[in-house]
C-alpha cells in the first residue's frame, strides 16, 4: 500500500495538468493570431489580463506536476502548498495594483475585478489554508487542493475566452470602437 497522502490522485492531476498545459498553448496561439488587433494598445494593457491568465494556467500545471511527484509526505505537500498559496496571494496584490493603476486606457469593470482578482486570490488563499489543514484533515485538504486547481483552470478558461472575444471585437470594429469588458 502506498503511504503517500496523494495515493489515488494520479489521474486527476494528469488530467488537470495536461489541460492547463494545452490551454496555455492555445492562449498563446490566440494572442499570436489576433496580434494585429493589439495595435495601438500598450502591451501592459493587454498584458494586465493575458499574463495573469497564463500565470494561473502555469500555476495549475506546476501544482499538478508537484502533486504527481512520487513519494510525497505531508511535510513536502504542506510546504509546496504554502509556497503556492503565498506566491498566489502576492501575485494577487500585484494584479490589484495593476488594475487600480490602469493608466486611463481601460477602466476595469466588475467582472474584471471578480475573475481577475477576487476569485483567483480566494483560490490561492484556499491553497494556503490547505497547507495547514493537511496536517489534521488530510483528505479534506486534498479535496480543497483539487477544487482550487480546478477553480484556477476554470477561471483561466473564462478569462482566456474574455480576452479572445475582446480582441476579436476590437479587430472587427477597429482600435477605438470596443473596450475590454463591454
Amino acid at each position: 500500500m502506498d503511504s503517500s497522502p496523494l495515493a489515488g490522485w494520479d489521474n486527476y492531476y494528469v488530467i488537470i495538468g495536461s489541460s492547463a498545459g494545452g490551454l496555455t498553448g492555445l492562449t498563446f496561439v490566440v494572442i499570436a493570431l489576433i496580434r494585429e488587433a493589439m495595435q495601438g494598445v500598450r502591451p501592459a494593457g493587454v498584458g494586465g489580463y493575458v499574463t495573469p491568465t497564463i500565470v494561473h494556467f502555469g500555476g495549475v500545471l506546476a501544482l499538478a506536476a508537484f502533486l504527481s511527484m512520487p513519494h510525497q509526505h505531508l511535510a513536502t505537500v504542506s510546504v509546496g502548498l504554502a509556497i503556492a498559496g503565498v506566491a498566489g496571494l502576492a501575485y494577487g496584490g500585484s494584479i490589484a495594483a495593476h488594475m487600480r493603476n490602469h493608466g486611463g486606457q481601460y477602466t476595469p469593470v466588475r467582472e474584471d475585478w471578480i475573475f481577475n482578482l477576487i476569485l483567483p486570490t480566494v483560490v490561492y488563499g484556499a491553497l494556503l489554508v490547505a497547507a495547514f489543514l493537511i496536517w489534521r484533515h488530510t483528505e479534506v485538504a486534498l479535496y480543497v487542493v483539487a477544487g482550487a486547481t480546478l477553480g484556477l483552470l476554470l477561471i483561466g478558461i473564462r478569462n482566456a475566452w474574455d480576452i479572445a472575444v475582446w480582441l476579436s471585437i476590437r479587430k472587427a470594429t477597429g482600435p477605438g470602437a470596443a473596450r475590454k469588458g463591454d
